[in-house]
């Protein structure tokens, strides 16, 4: 049977599965819930984890010391990498991009989609502050050239450039990109950059 058969036929199951669903009472549930088990070193492991990921260097450190599970990068270095996501949270992204480039400069030049939105959130800010022809310069000059080379990245340059035709950007379509959630964003992407590469340097 070839590999698209095999496919299809997943699909149809899949498909089969999810037109008959099959309601479970709470009782039910939790029985199914209490069934599984989960060993403490891998529930230990989720927890410190979350606390790397997330930046808790004082709770990964005593974590560590009483449950003796080991986190997969040295805790020493989530200072630097927060202080990165906190530039970048509050629309530094000058500094947040020296700050990478001190803790390991090849995490900016292996991965062209990371410096192109960190270069995009540059350019958001710049038009945040109200600098049009500063903006404008910039995105001739250091995005232009990335469009040329990548057609997601002409795209959301061209998104990105929209926002300086509207005087109200409450009205823009593409306003959004002035949300502070889109700053999260670029922060959690460069979080995760920082993050792979402590990980690959300890391993």
């Amino acid at each position: 049977m070839s590999m698209f058969r095999v496919f299809i036929s997943q699909l149809a199951e899949i498909d089969t599965m999810s037109t008959s669903k099959k309601v479970i009472t709470r009782e039910e549930w939790e029985k199914k819930l209490n069934d599984v088990k989960i060993r403490k070193e891998d529930m230990n492991k989720l927890v410190m984890n979350f606390l790397v990921t997330e930046g808790y260097v004082e709770a990964a450190e005593r974590f560590k010391m009483e449950s003796g599970t080991e986190p997969d990068i040295d805790l020493a270095t989530i200072t630097d990498r927060m202080a990165v996501k906190k530039a970048v949270q509050c629309g530094n992204v000058e500094d947040a991009i020296e700050k990478v480039n001190d803790l390991n400069p090849e995490i900016l030049d292996t991965n062209p989609q990371l410096f192109f939105h960190l270069q995009q959130q540059r350019l958001i800010e710049l038009i945040r502050n109200g600098k049009v022809e500063e903006a404008l310069e910039f995105a001739q000059e250091e995005l232009a050239p990335r469009g040329e080379e990548n057609q997601s990245f002409l795209e959301e340059l061209e998104r990105t450039v929209a926002l300086l035709a509207f005087e109200d950007v409450s009205n823009c379509p593409v306003g959004e990109l002035l949300d502070i959630s889109q700053r999260l964003k670029t922060a959690s992407e460069v979080n995760a950059a920082i993050l792979t590469s402590q990980s690959h340097e300890k391993g």
